[in-house]
């Protein structure tokens, strides 16, 4: 039985990455020997984080990815999400020790770095759906990560050096969907290999047996990039008479939004939920709605949605197509809020919501089982 050795950072607010790696990890321990390093964002010693940011390689991490990999001594090393405490050092260490490595990469954040004068970051009208923002001159004046200049530029920093080892390493780099694959491809040529392979479904999510009621649910990151305002500004403007919008999650606008939207009856802020209370709700929606800015890779929710016959709204942007029937009616054009509106409008529709979510349930778990996960995962492994 092969040993695989999965890193991951976390994120300071639990998010969909979190989520698909675990559930990953989950299904990966079935097949493998598997031992898993955590690490969070958490600063302990500020001018060590801040060499670190410099560097782009934390010492610490390293010391302490090290030391497993003496102790476990994998076959194949498997990283997620790097930034920061992980740091690039990883991959340094993985040349050094010359152990297989894979590198899965969930969004598009990191991509728009490569284009630090692109088009997309000179005009203040067109909006980079790598990073959610409509650009100044320099992306870390736009505030381009967690509203901050600071943050902004060391990312772009640490976006530019990301690619470059993707670009010029010996790695098996893992996407979530054909349109990433087609992203990452037309940006130059990669050493690497680039493969397709989607997060596992969790197939093991329980909601009681309850009806459904009347709202639609948004859950996930309350941001700018995230299209949470134009969200509600559109079910606002739909004029629902006893269809209320719930509102799960945390980020820099909610408080702001809370603020904006407090004597609206039917917008509701539920805050931070556990994952089996978010299906809960979601079990007993209308429909799972979301009006991001960026490009999406795999929606976590909207597949765990599917898979318990909910429904989803959503823009057609980045891979989310890819999750859906090739018939499905109820995506729209990205940015056409007045289409989104009509959606939201015909899934008020109790027993059209209810057949069309049936229908999703079928096709997500056809695409999304363990079986073909593990046998695409050791072709992987296999492939030279």
């Amino acid at each position: 039985m092969k040993k695989l050795l999965v890193i991951h950072n976390k994120y300071q607010i639990i998010g969909g990455e979190d989520i698909a790696v675990e559930n990953e990890v989950n299904v990966l321990k079935k097949h493998y020997e598997v031992e898993v390093l955590y690490f969070n964002n958490k600063i302990t010693n500020f001018f060590m984080e801040l060499k670190s940011f410099l560097l782009r390689k934390n010492s610490r991490s390293v010391k302490v990815i090290r030391e497993k990999i003496n102790n476990f001594n994998p076959d194949v090393v498997y990283v997620h999400n790097s930034w920061f405490k992980v740091s690039l050092g990883v991959f340094e260490l993985m040349s050094e020790v010359g152990i297989p490595t894979i590198v899965k990469l969930h969004n598009f954040r990191y991509f728009c770095t490569q284009h630090f004068l692109s088009s997309a970051h000179l005009s203040g009208e067109k909006l980079c759906l790598a990073c959610g923002y409509t650009q100044k001159k320099f992306q870390f004046l736009n505030k381009y990560f967690q509203e901050s200049f600071i943050k902004s530029f060391f990312v772009i920093l640490y976006g530019k050096k990301y690619i470059k080892i993707l670009k010029n390493s010996d790695l098996k780099i893992l996407v979530l969907t054909d349109f990433h694959k087609k992203f990452i491809e037309s940006l130059g040529n990669f050493k690497s290999k680039i493969h397709v392979h989607p997060n596992p479904l969790n197939l093991e999510i329980h909601t009681s047996e309850q009806k459904e009621e009347n709202y639609f649910i948004y859950a996930g990151r309350i941001s700018k990039e995230k299209g949470v305002k134009e969200l509600i500004e559109v079910f606002i403007d739909a004029d629902f008479k006893e269809v209320n919008l719930k509102i799960v999650g945390d980020g820099p606008l909610l408080q702001a939004l809370k603020n904006k939207y407090k004597n609206q009856e039917n917008i509701h802020f539920e805050g931070i939920l556990k994952n089996v209370e978010v299906m809960e709700l979601i079990s007993k929606s209308k429909a799972v709605v979301t009006a991001t800015r960026l490009y999406e890779g795999q929606p976590t929710l909207l597949c765990e949605a599917s898979s318990i016959g909910i429904p989803s709204i959503f823009p057609e942007t980045g891979g989310i197509r890819e999750f859906f029937p090739t018939d499905y009616k109820y995506s729209y054009k990205q940015f056409y809020y007045l289409d989104l509106k009509e959606k939201l409008k015909i899934l008020e529709d109790r027993d059209l919501s209810r057949q069309t979510g049936n229908e999703n349930k079928d096709y997500i778990i056809n695409l999304l089982n363990e079986e073909k996960f593990i046998d695409n995962f050791n072709m992987i492994l296999n492939d030279q």
